[in-house]
């Protein structure tokens, strides 16, 4: 056990090396770390592992301190309930285990964990398909969860030019109240973003072949893993994100698009699911009418893809600016506020309508309604109810 434990702590340490802590992601300031068990959950590629390391290079002493992954070899002889009583007794204190979904009984053993071991707090993070509130263990009393995005356009400037613009509210936006720092060029950094951004990877070589394989590890491995899906399945949801992506953003017919998927439209309840699998791994977005239940797949409006980088993948390099820009507005929006689709207008967020357009775009379409606004690409400046879209990506 103590040699396999060295072998642990030389690879936490080599990472831990190469870790660089100068920009930290908008959710290190919001994770209350001083909880006996905290969740991080999210899609592939959001920077989950990188949010690990850097909090523990911070904040920690190597000494009581590990940070393992959950499909380390390690694991094929020694548990991780075993693993962490092992810790504590040689002075453990703070156990990191990153994609906790790996691991086959890890809700039972972090259940064990927080029951047995109660000086041991425990951060892991999982894919955002897995509901941890659910399954034979029932952790809801114990952990914590908070849910990781992809960078905002704030967090993007940061990465890409040192600047650091302050998190703004939609009030602030709304009023105004946004102010663009000397000499940024705003709209030559809003266009690369929207092509090559969101991912904290994107300064990495081949970024499109990358968020491709990390969308295929979604659809090949990750989806089909907790849904128990067969080759065949995988492939209809691969056919189904081709359909979406194609379209989107558009109002779903579950039984036109089973007749397309599956070939049978009394399938159109398994496309329901699916489109729930896709949504929570990060690949879609849905977008409800206001007036109806959340909860309810049938009322929902529009599908979009879940961010425009995605939208650059599946359509090369052109898809349809129009979408672009919805796109990002719901994708950096829905981050911090619930946003419905209205009777007039495209977005609804707290009593605000928001149409969303191009340098030319009027009130036309919103003109009778209360607490309206345009918003518009291609400008820098906004004025009254006028709104640069870019202003949206300052939220988080």
């Amino acid at each position: 056990m103590a040699i396999a434990l060295e072998g642990l702590y030389s690879k936490f340490q080599k990472l831990l090396s190469t870790t660089d802590t100068q920009i930290l992601r908008y959710l290190h300031q919001k994770i209350n770390w001083e909880n006996r068990m905290v969740a991080i959950m999210g899609p592939r590629g959001i920077g989950k592992t990188t949010l690990l390391l850097q909090h523990i290079k911070l904040n920690h002493k190597v000494a009581d301190t590990l940070y393992v992954k959950a499909d380390d070899i390690f694991f094929a002889t020694t548990g991780l309930y075993e693993l962490a009583e092992h810790f504590q007794r040689y002075g453990g204190k703070h156990l990191f285990i990153d994609e906790i979904h790996k691991y086959p009984t890890w809700s039972r053993e972090l259940k064990m964990i927080y029951d047995y071991l109660p000086e041991m707090k425990v951060i892991f993070t999982g894919s955002s398909i897995l509901d941890i509130y659910k399954g034979f263990a029932d952790l809801s009393r114990r952990v914590v969860k908070y849910d990781m995005t992809g960078l905002s356009f704030r967090e993007f400037i940061r990465f890409e030019t040192g600047k650091e613009l302050p998190v703004s509210t939609l009030e602030e936006v709304l009023e105004g109240k946004i102010q663009l720092p000397e000499g940024l060029l705003i709209l030559p950094l809003f266009r690369q973003y929207l092509q090559q951004g969101y991912y904290p990877f994107y300064k990495e070589p081949d970024f499109l072949s990358k968020l491709e394989n990390v969308t295929n590890l979604l659809l090949e491995v990750d989806i089909p893993t907790f849904a128990n899906m067969n080759s065949h399945t995988i492939f209809k949801l691969k056919k189904l994100l081709r359909v979406v992506a194609d379209a989107a953003p558009f109002k779903p017919n579950l039984t036109k698009i089973a007749r397309i998927v599956t070939g049978k439209e009394t399938q159109r309840g398994m496309i329901g699911d699916y489109l729930e699998y896709m949504e929570k791994a990060g690949l879609l977005k849905k977008l409800f009418d206001g007036t109806s239940g959340i909860s309810q797949m049938g009322k929902i409006e529009k599908l979009f893809i879940n961010n425009t980088n995605l939208m650059y993948l599946f359509s090369g390099d052109s898809p349809d600016i129009g979408n672009i820009r919805e796109t990002f507005f719901l994708n950096q929006t829905s981050t911090l506020h619930q946003v419905t689709h209205p009777k007039a207008g495209d977005f609804k967020i707290d009593g605000h309508t928001f149409e969303i357009g191009g340098k030319k775009k009027t009130f036309a379409q919103v003109k009778d309604i209360e607490n309206a606004y345009v918003v518009k690409d291609d400008i820098e400046y906004g004025h009254g109810r006028t709104i640069p879209l870019w202003h949206f990506g300052l939220l988080y």
